[in-house]
């Protein structure tokens, strides 16, 4: 089923570039038709670029080796990491990225001095965790964050504690998600709406990810969300302490 599903996906750009690309033939004296066409060319190679990528992430992610690399992480740290890598977009967009640990706003961009306060302050909490598996899943969530809210609004990562569990939220004020697809939306190739996800791009991969990336590194995800009132995607880990404890 998978297979099939692969081959599906991948048919749509591929024949769409073949098309084109005739069609560009076709329209050899009319340089506005080539050049609109080269446009769609471009922008179907993408999404066939974007789908390979994310299907070789996928693998990556079915693994099962993310805790062979575990270490004692940072959570500020991994977030702060996410969150500049979808600055660009973010700013395309001017949407507002904000950073905050139990409930207390921090710098997404912070110096050696902050990072030294927030030391001294204990606002930092800790996992252990591959750095890399779980960077992409808190990346994921806010690039589906960022792609999903309308221009002039706010993305949040907030980072909290429990007794045992630090849970990592990524809250929009998106589009936000039909009851009826909640149950779905970890699944390879679901797209809420197969007509915008085509349009932009998206390959229906990018949470099935996620899911992986978390359950690799021993943790849950869950999500809440209300169709135009935003979203919130909770990533949850056991805190390093106890992660200790369990390997002593």
């Amino acid at each position: 089923e998978f297979m099939t599903n692969v081959a599906h996906e991948l048919k749509t750009p591929t024949g769409a570039i073949a098309l084109l690309a005739e069609t560009i033939a076709d329209a050899a004296d009319d340089p506005d038709a080539v050049k609109y066409f080269s446009g769609r060319i471009s922008k179907e190679s993408e999404r066939l670029t974007e789908l390979v990528h994310r299907l070789i992430d996928l693998q990556k992610a079915q693994s099962a080796a993310a805790m062979l690399n575990a270490e004692r992480l940072s959570v500020l740290s991994v977030a702060r990491e996410a969150l500049a890598e979808n600055q660009v977009k973010a700013e395309s967009k001017h949407i507002s990225l904000v950073l905050s640990v139990n409930g207390r706003q921090v710098l997404v961009h912070a110096n050696a001095e902050e990072l030294a306060k927030e030391a001294e302050q204990n606002l930092d909490v800790f996992v252990v965790a591959d750095h890399e598996t779980i960077k992409t899943a808190v990346k994921n969530l806010v690039e589906n964050a960022i792609h999903y809210s309308p221009e002039y609004t706010t993305v949040c990562v907030a980072v909290s504690t429990s007794e045992h569990a630090v849970r990592i939220r990524v809250i929009d004020q998106g589009i936000g998600i039909p009851e009826s697809a909640i149950g779905h939306i970890f699944e390879r190739f679901y797209r809420v709406d197969p007509a915008r996800s085509r349009q932009t791009g998206g390959s229906g991969l990018g949470l099935a990810i996620t899911k992986h990336c978390v359950e690799d590194c021993g943790g849950t995800i869950s999500v809440w969300s209300h169709e135009s009132e935003g979203s919130t995607f909770t990533i949850e880990l056991p805190c390093a302490e106890d992660m200790a404890e369990q390997t002593e």
